[in-house]
């Protein structure tokens, strides 16, 4: 292992697909950020609100950035079966094991720049917003709060992403699927039925990130609920990549 997780470390880094990812939920985050942190003196005024709370919905908006650390989990997978390099890795790892479980822990550690990023961005981003009308963010507790679920998030999306690949395998159903359970099918059910919804995967991290709503799950559950999918998702990915064929 001690030889392969550098290895693994350096192909996380091949291409630009890390770069991609990270310029496009850098992207659509700072995007949502703006929108929160933009009309201050409007939305004091005729809204009502505080600097607290525009400074936390402006942070809070970097969320998005957890999605795009799955894609690179899932993608940092599927992509060795798309190029046909699958098998050679698995014979320099030794084992089928020692390459999951190297694949999974160099995930979680890009899910962790992910967070890092996203958190550094997302101060950034509001100071700026806010500076331009005149005003300066209101940096409370629940602010901290929220970064730290973020960057939590992150974390825990990147050994996400990289089991549903384990369990895909097809980089374009891989990406589709967690993009179908994070912007659609995992909301959608949170509306339909609430009290599903909040057991599922996206829905909980929200509680993580300390979303607001009062139908979501305390963050202690949360972390358990998540746990949960994690296990499954691993329990899953593993029986399948140790008995399917490689190719």
């Amino acid at each position: 292992m001690r030889d392969l997780l550098p290895a693994e470390w350096m192909k996380a880094w091949a291409g630009r697909t890390w770069l991609i990812l990270a310029a496009s939920g850098s992207f659509m985050s700072l995007l949502a950020s703006l929108g929160y942190a933009s009309d201050t003196d409007k939305k004091i005024t005729e809204q009502h609100m505080d600097l607290a709370t525009i400074t936390n919905d402006s942070v809070r908006a970097w969320m998005m950035s957890l999605l795009f650390a799955s894609l690179f989990g899932a993608i940092f997978v599927v992509r060795e079966y798309t190029a046909g390099t699958i098998g050679r890795s698995v014979l320099l790892s030794g084992t089928r094991t020692r390459l999951f479980a190297a694949k999974a822990l160099v995930g979680t550690a890009m899910g962790a720049l992910s967070g890092l990023l996203a958190v550094a961005l997302a101060f950034a981003a509001t100071y700026g917003a806010l500076a331009s009308s005149g005003h300066s963010p209101e940096i409370t507790r629940e602010t901290w709060l929220i970064a730290a679920g973020i960057f939590a998030c992150n974390v825990l999306a990147g050994p996400w992403g990289v089991l549903v690949g384990w369990i895909i395998r097809h980089q374009v159903g891989a990406v589709m699927t967690l993009l179908a359970l994070t912007l659609i099918v995992d909301p959608a059910l949170q509306r339909l039925v609430p009290d599903v919804g909040k057991f599922l995967m996206t829905i909980a991290m929200s509680s993580v990130y300390r979303d607001g709503k009062p139908e979501l799950l305390s963050e202690p559950i949360a972390f358990l609920v998540i746990a949960g999918w994690l296990a499954a998702a691993w329990f899953g990915a593993r029986k399948l990549f140790l008995t399917r064929d490689i190719t």
